[in-house]
């Protein structure tokens, strides 16, 4: 898990939220509520992205660029979760849909 902080409070506001039919269809088979990885974004916990892109993230809050979010599900699957720069819109998708 990457985490810039331990706080519960929101880093970075969510613009709209949307989700890809694929990504929602993973989420559901595997019994995930999306808000609960919505949570972790929101939160500066990146999931499972290596440690440049953590690094690159933590940046992004500082300078305003986009951020991204993986998770693995327990079917091996991945949801991203990207909030656009401008913090206009958060989408989850999974990565062969970006």
């Amino acid at each position: 898990m990457n985490q810039p902080t331990t706080s519960n409070a929101m880093l970075f506001p969510l613009g709209d939220l949307v989700a890809t039919p694929g990504a929602l269809h993973a989420l559901e088979k595997n019994g995930v509520v999306p808000m609960r990885l919505i949570s972790r974004h929101m939160r500066g916990d990146w999931g499972d992205v290596p440690p440049d892109d953590a690094v690159s993230n933590t940046d992004a809050l500082r300078i305003g660029a986009r951020l991204l979010s993986s998770y693995t599900l327990a079917d091996g699957a991945r949801i991203w979760i990207i909030t656009e720069a401008d913090r206009s819109a958060t989408t989850l998708l999974l990565p062969d849909e970006y």
